[in-house]
């Protein structure tokens, strides 16, 4: 049995051992519970990352936002600093981006975002981390949550990066450049062909899918 790891970072385990629907339904509605009783009530983003465990992932940490009475706007796959750009440029109270970022397929994780689009600080993941084990105060129907979707969030984010002042995006559509782009089957795949492309790249992708069945490099 594989050891949950909960700190200034977030909590991840192997999903069905350590991380399972009690456990992040807990840290995801005791979260909400912080960020609403520093900001007041308001919503949550939340992005994830094409790992198998996912949509069950999000499934449960969307109930549980909803249920502690804040609104939540799901970004779909997407990479995690898509996740911290959303909430920093929105209303919202804080993010969860639903990935185990270098561990294997069968690890998933949650880390916690703040208001400013940041991660969360060690002091402020302390006093999150202390609510964990506490009662949690469900809403009844009449102050339940509302779901909505953000499909343009990677969009959004790779056209900020190409208004950065300080790229010189007509020499580097010049070089005309080939790349050749492995996804490894993750959520790379939702922003980075589009990045390259509005940089003048051709882009020849490989493991393109974002199936969460990572691909293993070859040993050539």
């Amino acid at each position: 049995m594989s050891k949950l790891m909960a700190g200034v970072s977030g909590v991840r385990g192997v999903y069905g051992e350590s991380l399972n629907p009690h456990v992040v339904q807990k840290y995801s509605a005791s979260f909400g519970i912080h960020q609403k009783q520093a900001y007041g009530k308001g919503k949550i983003i939340v992005g994830r990352d094409s790992r198998t465990t996912g949509v069950a992932m999000l499934s449960t940490i969307v109930s549980a936002l909803l249920s502690v009475g804040l609104d939540v706007v799901d970004l779909g796959i997407v990479s995690t600093p898509t996740v911290l750009l959303a909430v920093e440029d929105s209303d919202a109270i804080g993010g969860i981006s639903i990935t185990a970022s270098h561990n294997p397929p069968e690890w998933n994780a949650m880390k916690f975002v703040d208001q400013d689009g940041m991660f969360l600080s060690a002091d402020k993941a302390a006093r999150f981390l202390q609510l964990v084990d506490a009662e949690i105060d469900w809403v009844d129907w009449q102050e339940i949550g509302q779901l909505t979707g953000d499909a343009e969030a990677s969009r959004r984010h790779y056209r900020q990066i190409l208004d950065i002042p300080y790229l010189d995006l007509a020499k580097i559509r010049a070089r005309k450049y080939k790349v050749v782009l492995d996804s490894v089957n993750g959520a790379g795949a939702a922003i980075s062909p589009m990045l390259l492309e509005a940089l003048g790249c051709e882009v020849i992708s490989i493991n393109e899918a974002p199936t969460g069945i990572f691909a293993i490099p070859l040993n050539l």
